[in-house]
């Protein structure tokens, strides 16, 4: 008798506990085919530059990797276990892995269809010339968290090397975007001579983020300023963080100047030239974007003063009529962050005959617009020839036709700086899903 009460307890106590679980793992692996179908749909299989991969000889199913990843959808439970849902989505934060408690989960950068182009660096952050460094974005770590740890790491690491003081400065920094800033930052607080020089304006890649983006999903320590309070904040935010953080510490920073060249001037010497004076260093820290330079049309009028390649502040472009050219992401924010200002009128233009590789959010948010009679979507279309108050479209098989346009925003991706670094003797390795 007592042996039968013992065995109902415990089915009663299995039930009540492991049920609502299996109730619960169902939902999301509900959840996570329905999103495994959007993503391929909508182009995010494809991954950008880090992602996770998952060992499914190794997974327990724990679910701690998708409650760690603060995108949400980059990865998701099937059959019990862990698998890749949108790794186009993912940032490279690297939570996931540091979070599988049976080390199941790598981060790789690209895939046996899509490889990814990486600078060749050591775990120091130098790359096969030995002086010259790579941090941040252009070595394949976009997240800003990311980016301002390595700017820490890098600096930590070139104040134990011995220095000569035979050069204007220490260390000369290309770019101000968080890894720029971050090693600047510890440059000075650790007494390093040292000069930033910056292509645009300090906050590099983040200032061309659409309005009001969340950038940031951590919080991060910064010296001269202490720890962001936010785990999450806005672009606008953060930028006027930035600055007041360049002020506060007098950065010692060069905004509006190119480099042109970075040559070996002798064994313990660069000589990095720009568009505005000539400098030496003992040591070079590349912090720049993987956009590089933005990639043209090559269209007739496309040296006019209504062409942009960015869209920063939306509401300086008003009671226009604009185009806005590009099938991803930046493209369909930027056009309809246009058409929410007063009295534009917007064409979205893109060659392809729908949009891949765009977030599901996006594309539902795309539907509403289209139906707005300021919005026209033209797909299977491309720009011929830009003037100062027309373009020249040509769509499917149809004649070209002239219609009435003030400005041009093209949003074609950038052309990562490969020549730049073959010129600097810098190698580049081609990844097809490997770390």
């Amino acid at each position: 008798m007592e042996t039968t009460i013992i065995w109902v307890t415990a089915i009663v106590l299995f039930a009540v506990f492991s049920i609502p679980f299996i109730r619960m793992r169902k939902k999301q692996e509900s959840e996570a085919h329905l999103a495994d179908i959007n993503a391929l749909n909508y182009g995010l299989k494809e991954p950008i530059s880090l992602h996770p991969v998952v060992d499914i000889n190794s997974c327990i199913g724990s679910g701690a990797c998708i409650e760690a990843c603060p995108e949400h959808d980059v990865l998701g439970l099937r059959f019990g276990q862990a698998f890749t849902i949108s790794p186009a989505r993912c940032i490279g934060h690297g939570l996931c892995e540091r979070s599988c408690p049976v080390e199941a989960i790598s981060l790789v950068f690209g895939s046996e269809k899509r490889g990814v182009d990486i600078p060749r660096i050591q775990e120091n952050f130098e790359t096969n010339v030995p002086g010259i460094y790579i941090i941040g974005e252009l070595g394949g770590m976009g997240l800003i968290k990311n980016a301002f740890e390595q700017g820490r790491q890098c600096i930590e690491g070139i104040i134990t090397e011995s220095r000569k003081k035979i050069a204007d400065v220490d260390v000369l920094i290309v770019g101000c975007g968080p890894a720029g800033l971050s090693a600047a930052l510890h440059a000075k607080e650790n007494g390093l001579r040292y000069l930033v020089i910056e292509r645009e304006d300090v906050g590099g890649t983040v200032r061309y983020y659409p309005r009001r983006k969340l950038v940031m999903t951590q919080p991060v320590f910064v010296p001269g300023y202490g720890k962001f309070r936010k785990r999450e904040i806005l672009k606008e935010e953060l930028i006027e963080i930035w600055e007041s953080i360049v002020e506060k510490n007098q950065l010692n920073i060069q905004t509006g100047e190119n480099i042109v060249s970075i040559k070996r001037k002798t064994d313990a010497v660069f000589e990095v030239q720009s568009d505005k004076g000539t400098y030496s260093a003992e040591r070079v820290i590349l912090a720049v974007g993987r956009r590089g330079t933005p990639r043209k049309l090559d269209i007739p009028g496309e040296e006019l003063s209504n062409v942009s390649y960015s869209l920063r502040e939306p509401d300086h472009f008003q009671n226009m009529s604009v185009a806005v050219v590009g099938g991803g992401d930046s493209a369909v924010e930027a056009a309809m962050a246009l058409a929410d200002q007063p009295g534009n009128t917007v064409r979205l233009i893109y060659r392809g005959t729908s949009f891949s590789r765009i977030k599901p959010q996006n594309a539902e948010r795309l539907q509403s617009y289209i139906k707005k009679e300021n919005f026209n979507l033209m797909l299977n279309a491309n720009v011929l020839k830009n003037m100062e108050s027309h373009i020249l479209i040509q769509s499917h098989d149809q004649e070209p036709i002239l219609v009435e346009n003030e400005y041009v925003f093209i949003f074609a991706g950038g052309i990562l700086p490969i020549a730049f670094l073959n010129e600097i003797g810098i190698k580049v390795d081609t990844k097809f899903g490997s770390k």
